[in-house]
């Protein structure tokens, strides 16, 4: 009869499949999110023994779809709460979103144009506007919170908040109450960044700065009027045509010209033109004004020292305003000798640092240009129809260069590349502008909030100087908007003075009024309604009317730590984690850090701290070109295709006819990885740099997330019949390869327990997949198949090699938990029921520290000697391969040389676990230059030196033709010659197992 030992052998069985179907994996989805975020919620009170650990959400903007930006951000949040949740805390994880502001608002009104509705802002518009805006804002929360779950992340979504809740902004109103009665609140006509095609004024973090900007810069000159009196009575100088020349590169802003800057500290010249007489300059500037002007400059007076020309020369303005004949020569300290020409055409109206000097010199502030960035009449009052209702920045820009030209002021007018500010949202350039706005005081706050951030930690550590310089450079914070879709600045004006009024009782009384009736009364309600004027304003002759600004977007995210207050975070910091792009250094970790800083200062605290106690960022996601993604070139990849994908094959793309090869093709569609893939890839970036994402990177991802599968699936495969209460044997009774393997285990568990608790998971991911593929693959599984699926059943052999695969089992659902936790929910669902009643779940336990048994300090000198003949063995294997000499690596015989005694008794300490080390069928050591005369009569044989690592001395190594017969049940060359001619040849230890029966099929 035929006979067959297939069934004798303890074959892998698991029921875990080689891929997870669509139904299952919603169900892994739901119990690792929801179930166990409710879960840790109810089994870890916040109590002396559970820390709470608080990760405070930076709200995404409920505005649009997601993209991959989102879910690096979003998935390393979670990957960081679930690590903390495997060190036994408890997490904390409300998410938000932020849903005011100007992107939406254009959407709702752009939706009541589609309804034919008003979409202007006229009397009673404002409350159509933030009907649709709110809708707008709640479907894209609910869409965006859908895509957030299905990447697995863990939180409290039914409690979670937006900025248009009124709970939330009741809060915020409360902050603003708080810096009101601090006096950090005020408002101020100055200049503010202001965008003309959104029509408001914005914050710094509102800016892009594009670098290509292209301007048409001029030289201008303005005639001199009055000289100090020893350049008055220097003959040289002829004062008749003696000019100031400035440079600039935004000629519309000259009609609101109002004083000229020059540096005290630098050397001045007069030269003559032939073309347009005496010009006053820097002496510094001679050769580029001759280049500009094409013309040879003959310098009349060699030097004059700048502070002997401050509030000491006057000019004649350029555009005349009544009652201003001349306009002052004034030091400042933004002069450069790099630059222009050594002057600074001053306008106070439209620039900052022009404001701030002009200001010390009681010179008025004027901005004849309205909330459309269109000139108006007061431009230029001798003749208002030349500039008013032009662009400044296109019409209006060129006309003012028309008209200085005709007056014989214009010396040259050139392009010039630079770099400008755009309104982020539009991505439109804004111009500066004098407008009255209200300001948050940063100036009195800075210095407290720089302190707050010495105990923090930053990561990447750059961080913490970029957000200082944030900080340290902004002396107030414009918190107004000019737009209908946010929370109120709640503050009265006097309709007949204009004056306003913000107090703390007159904010506290709009906010009693606020909580019966509603933020949107605010505009809804009549303007006559008396309910909202305090009881000590209607007691006067004044009547006052409701402002229309709204405040700053990042000021209601900036106060949202007022949501997570009370969680008990460490050290009584509202959150232990902030973590978003790095682009929030001059957003919302500013905007948070001052709002709570002030919160204390106002309650009286002594000892400031910021609101988190570790500061993370990320960079941006780029595509596989390391371009920014972007829709207009096609290369955004949505996270969705990524996980749900097609029937495509993996990562296979549609080809574009006439397509370069190298470019990224438009709407790049993939196979199914699930949300795993999608987090392996956040994983495994260094978030702390920008991160690239496209075709070869997921196929990566997805090539060591099948990895880890097929990882599992041989961990239960080879647990099937294991009890660990029954059969889980005592260190001891394991053999050297177990140790070594287990050695192996705790270096990876110590490696990503470090980075993890570093927030460096991509190092975790590196040591895993390395040791996936070498320690775990290419070296124990090896090993131990034979004594797995030969040895008997209850053999020690067997079961040592059992449990060292049921810690390897434990400890990489632990460190896979926070990274695939529906991978480990899966492997968990399919785990013996022996195993599951001995260990808690895995995203559940306290991730535990590898037994201090497991360090072999032996081993570890001697394994290198071990694996380095390892290598020769394997190389001279696969040179028998090429020949077709052998085929498995148990058809071949191993003997080492080694060169002394010392080394030789290393060899031989492992002799019984050589084969299985080497996974050969039979290995011999010895001294050199003795060896078996086996080797000399085998069919073939081969031989190499190597080299011992922990001597460095030579030893050789010897592969050769079996010289036994082959076992018909385990395929080792182990039956001896006498007996290799029997039907069914076994070796001695399948005869053993056996119990010298035969098997029948």
């Amino acid at each position: 009869m035929t006979r067959s030992w297939a069934s004798t052998l303890k074959l892998p069985r698991s029921t875990f499949p080689a891929r997870v179907s669509a139904a299952d994996r919603a169900k892994y989805l739901q119990r690792c999110t929801d179930e166990l975020y409710d879960w840790q919620r109810r089994a870890r009170p916040a109590n002396d023994n559970n820390r709470t650990f608080v990760l405070h959400d930076g709200p995404p903007y409920a505005n649009g779809s997601l993209h991959v930006g989102h879910a690096l951000n979003k998935i390393t949040k979670d990957i960081v709460n679930r690590t903390q949740l495997s060190r036994g805390n408890r997490v904390h994880y409300v998410p938000g979103w932020d849903c005011h502001g100007l992107p939406i608002e254009l959407k709702a009104l752009q939706s009541q144009k589609d309804l034919n509705n008003e979409g202007g802002r006229t009397p009673g518009s404002a409350a159509v506007i933030r009907k649709a805006a709110r809708a707008l804002a709640e479907k894209t929360v609910q869409e965006q919170m859908k895509g957030f779950r299905d990447w697995g992340i863990m939180a409290d979504w039914e409690g979670h908040w937006k900025t248009l809740d009124k709970g939330f902004e009741m809060k915020q109103l409360g902050i603003f109450r708080e810096m009101v009665d601090k006096g950090l609140i005020y408002r101020r006509f100055k200049p503010v960044y202001w965008s003309p095609s959104t029509r408001t004024a914005l914050a710094e973090a509102e800016l892009e700065y594009k670098d290509d900007h292209v301007s048409t810069a001029a030289i201008i000159r303005f005639p001199l009027v009055k000289l100090p009196e020893d350049l008055a009575n220097n003959p040289s100088i002829d004062t008749s045509t003696l000019s100031a020349v400035i440079w600039t590169t935004t000629p519309w802003t000259l009609p609101a010209n109002a004083a000229i800057a020059i540096s005290e500290s630098l050397d001045y010249i007069i030269v003559q033109s032939a073309t347009h007489g005496q010009l006053l300059i820097a002496k510094s500037r001679l050769e580029y004004l001759q280049e500009l002007l094409k013309e040879e400059l003959t310098v009349v007076v060699p030097t004059i020292p700048g502070f002997t020309l401050c509030h000491q020369a006057t000019y004649r303005p350029l555009f005349q305003r009544p009652g201003v004949e001349e306009q002052p020569l004034i030091a400042a300290d933004f002069v450069s000798a790099d630059s222009g020409s050594g002057l600074v055409h001053c306008a106070p109206g439209h620039g900052m640092d022009d404001y701030e000097v002009c200001l010390q010199n009681g010179i008025e502030v004027f901005a004849p240009v309205n909330d459309e960035g269109r000139f108006t009449a007061k431009a230029m009052p001798s003749d208002p129809g030349m500039l008013s209702g032009k662009h400044v920045l296109e019409d209006g820009n060129a006309a003012v260069l028309e008209y200085v030209d005709s007056v014989n002021q214009l010396l040259n007018s050139h392009k010039y590349q630079h770099k400008y500010p755009y309104d982020w949202r539009s991505k439109r350039p804004v111009i500066i502008r004098a407008t009255e706005q209200w300001f948050a005081d940063v100036a009195d706050i800075r210095e407290a909030a720089v302190a707050s951030l010495e105990d923090v930690q930053f990561i990447p550590p750059s961080g913490k100087q970029r957000l200082v310089n944030f900080v340290k450079n902004r002396t107030e914070w414009c918190i107004s908007r000019q737009r209908a879709w946010g929370v109120p600045i709640p503050a009265l004006y006097d309709i007949a003075t204009g004056e306003a009024v913000l107090t703390k009782e007159s904010v506290s009384h709009i906010m009693s009024v606020i909580e019966t009736r509603g933020v949107d009364a605010w505009w809804t309600d009549s303007p006559d309604d008396s309910a909202w004027i305090p009881t000590s304003l209607q007691n006067t002759a004044c009547s006052y009317r409701r402002g229309t600004d709204t405040m700053d977007v990042w000021f209601d995210s900036g106060t949202s730590w007022t949501q997570v207050e009370n969680a008990v975070a460490e050290n009584g910091r509202p959150a232990d984690v902030y973590l978003e792009g790095t682009d929030q250094h001059r957003g919302w970790f500013q905007s948070g850090l001052l709002t709570y800083v002030a919160h204390q200062l106002a309650a009286g605290n002594s000892a400031i701290k910021a609101p988190f106690k570790y500061l993370i960022t990320h960079g941006f996601t780029l595509d596989h070109l390391s371009q920014k993604m972007s829709k207009s070139i096609g290369n955004v990849l949505d996270p969705d295709a990524i996980m749900n994908g097609t029937l495509l094959p993996p990562l296979k793309q549609k080809k574009i006819k006439g397509a370069k090869k190298d470019a990224q093709p438009r709407g790049p569609v993939y196979d199914a990885l699930g949300p795993d893939a999608l987090r392996l890839w956040a994983a495994s970036s260094d978030y702390t740099r920008d991160v690239v994402i496209g075709p070869q990177v997921l196929q990566t991802v997805h090539t060591s997330l099948q990895k880890f599968r097929v990882t599992f699936r041989l961990l239960l495969g080879a647990l099937d019949d294991f009890n660990p209460a029954a059969n889980l044997c005592p260190y001891e009774s394991l053999r050297k390869i177990d140790h070594q393997a287990l050695v192996q285990l705790g270096e990876l568990v110590n490696t990503c327990r470090h980075a993890s608790d570093n927030f460096e998971f991509h190092k975790a991911v590196t040591a895993l997949n390395r040791w996936v593929n070498l320690d775990f693959s290419s070296f124990y599984m090896e090993t131990v198949k034979d004594r797995l699926y030969t040895e008997a059943e209850d053999s020690l052999n067997r079961r040592a090699a059992q449990t060292t695969l049921f810690h390897i089992y434990n400890f990489l659902q632990e460190l896979l938990a926070p990274i695939t936790p529906l991978l480990v929910e899966e492997s968990w669902d399919h785990a013996p029921d022996a195993i599951k009643s001995h260990m808690e779940h895995p995203l559940r336990r306290t991730a535990s520290r590898p037994p201090a048994e497991w360090v072999d300090e032996v081993l570890g000198q001697h394994f290198p000697d071990l694996m380095a003949a390892n290598t020769a063995i394997k190389a001279l294997q696969e040179e028998a391969r090429s020949k077709k000499l052998m085929g498995s690596s148990l058809q071949s015989f191993v003997h080492i040389e080694l060169p002394d005694n010392e080394s030789l008794s290393v060899f031989e300490r492992y002799s019984s676990e050589l084969p299985d080390l080497f996974v050969v069928s039979s290995v011999t050591v010895n001294l050199k230059p003795q060896r078996p005369e086996s080797i000399t009569g085998a069919e073939w044989n081969y031989s190499a030196d190597f080299e011992l690592p922990s001597s460095q001395g030579t030893a050789s190594v010897h592969v050769y033709a079996p010289q036994d017969a082959k076992c018909v049940r385990c395929w080792r060359y182990a039956v001896p010659e006498p007996r290799a001619h029997e039907e069914d040849p076994l070796c001695e230890r399948c005869h053993d197992v056996m119990g010298g029966l035969s098997h029948d099929a």
